[in-house]
């Protein structure tokens, strides 16, 4: 996925500038769907993300009707048509190799379509949801300009400027999204001890967690996790702070640094 950081995005800037202004004749539907055709792949990614989106959406706010759990499967199925098409991109040539396995997990949309796995086959954790949703959306918007560049340079300016504002917020997108990963596993574990949970998830989701924090191309998880244990030991560090929770904060360190990959 992108925090690479947004890796459709890096991937497409030339794109975008190439398709500043509309090419060819024709109305703007013709011109869009002339666009689109010229890069099937691309084409097929945005409606995917766009389908994530949407489904999102779906199953927070079920205006539409049709049961939330529909619209979660939905949700995680689609992110994951879209991991394994990207996958197909960055590392297109299969060979059945360890070496080959190995670069595929090297890779972001590899990462994303296993925590797509994990989670379609368990009970619904609504959490789960947050970081497909915000990559799908910073993923959708640089294509989406371009389709806005084919109906004309100055159309739909609140969109534009919708976009505008969500491209400039990408840093503080993907931390969250990289908070949202990391606050998960507890989420996970707690689901497990209320009886909502399969026994195997946290143990999948570890690896998930294992496979963000080495990224080659998201450094947000690793900064996250850097930065959130000099606040808890910060915070442990004042006088005011009881002998108990230190203890308890710094266990949990420990516990932690000891199942951090080493990089």
């Amino acid at each position: 996925m992108p925090e690479e950081a947004n890796d459709d995005t890096s991937n497409h800037q030339s794109e975008s500038t190439a398709q500043q202004t509309p090419h060819g004749g024709g109305s703007s539907l013709q011109r869009i769907l002339r666009f689109m055709s010229a890069n099937k792949i691309e084409a097929v990614l945005w409606m995917t993300r766009i389908f994530s989106i949407f489904s999102t959406i779906s199953f927070f706010l079920p205006v539409f009707g049709g049961h939330p759990y529909s619209s979660y499967q939905k949700v995680l199925l689609s992110n994951a048509a879209t991991s394994a098409l990207r996958l197909h991109q960055r590392v297109p040539n299969f060979q059945f190799s360890r070496e080959y396995l190995a670069s595929l997990f090297l890779e972001d949309s590899a990462h994303y379509l296993f925590y797509s796995m994990i989670f379609v086959i368990s009970s619904p954790v609504s959490m789960a949801l947050m970081p497909v949703f915000l990559y799908a959306l910073l993923h959708a918007q640089n294509y989406t300009k371009q389709l806005l560049n084919q109906i004309g340079p100055s159309s739909l300016q609140l969109v534009r400027n919708l976009l505008a504002k969500l491209e400039s917020n990408q840093v503080n997108i993907l931390r969250f999204i990289a908070c949202s990963e990391i606050f998960l596993m507890p989420t996970i574990i707690f689901f497990l001890f209320t009886g909502q949970g399969s026994f195997l998830l946290p143990f999948f989701y570890y690896r998930f967690l294992s496979l963000r924090y080495s990224s080659r191309r998201n450094p947000y998880c690793r900064q996250l996790f850097t930065e959130l244990r000099l606040v808890v030991e910060t915070l442990c560090s004042k006088p005011q702070c009881p002998s108990f929770v230190k203890n308890i904060c710094y266990k949990g360190i420990e516990i932690v640094c000891r199942l951090a990959p080493s990089n």
